[in-house]
């Protein structure tokens, strides 16, 4: 682990540090304890996050720790840059609640790691993609909407003609995201688009809302 006096990865606002004091007090055994704090993934456009704490003795290897205040800061190592320069403030909209704001934005690879980096790279503006694009807009998304689903393309292999779908709102984690995929979105798809060889959803369906936590 590596400490660090000059802590540029996070900062806390006036609000938050409260807050963050006032749920360590709370803890038991609070002596020693730390505020964790982990990029976990992604949600949308932005990174997902996981906040807690733990032991400051049990940071894992190569973690960069800090203080902000009275507050130990733990930030394990392939964390640090996605949250470089973030800052956690204290939102009091909906009961109030902690809310990370980061500069950084996940690449493109990170939002769908799904895809294969070429087929990425080649973006979807084609023929292809642009016609794919008008497909769901039009005759998917209206009749999925009505649980607050929605599905876009955010690749195509052109070339393999592979369309890579990722669903999100109600769809995202929904137990019948599998038969929306297969009897719906990919149905529609093949009708419009008879050359698609494959329909292959990068969702990540294991993604959930953290109802006290939320990211910017």
């Amino acid at each position: 682990m590596t400490s660090v006096e000059t802590f540029d990865i996070l900062t806390l606002t006036d609000e938050a540090r409260n807050v963050v004091v006032d749920a360590l007090a709370n803890e038991p055994n609070s002596e020693g304890l730390a505020l964790f704090v982990e990029v976990t993934g992604t949600r949308g456009p932005g990174y997902a996050y996981d906040l807690y704490f733990s032991d400051l003795a049990d940071a894992p290897v190569n973690a960069v720790i800090g203080r902000d205040g009275d507050v130990a800061i733990v930030v394990p190592a392939a964390s640090v840059d996605r949250l470089r320069g973030s800052r956690l403030e204290f939102a009091p909209d909906g009961g109030g609640g902690l809310v990370l704001v980061n500069p950084n934005m996940p690449t493109p690879e990170e939002v769908n790691p799904g895809v294969p980096a070429e087929i990425l790279a080649l973006g979807i503006d084609g023929p292809l993609g642009t016609f794919a694009i008008n497909v769901l807009d039009q005759h998917v998304n209206p009749s999925i909407a009505s649980h607050g689903g929605r599905a876009d393309l955010v690749a195509l292999d052109e070339l393999k003609k592979i369309a890579y779908i990722k669903m999100s709102g109600g769809c995202q984690g929904c137990a019948m995201s599998r038969l929306t995929l297969t009897q719906g979105i990919e149905a529609t798809l093949r009708d419009a688009i008879p050359e698609l060889s494959d329909v292959v959803d990068v969702t990540d369906h294991a993604s959930g809302v953290n109802p006290f936590y939320a990211n910017e």
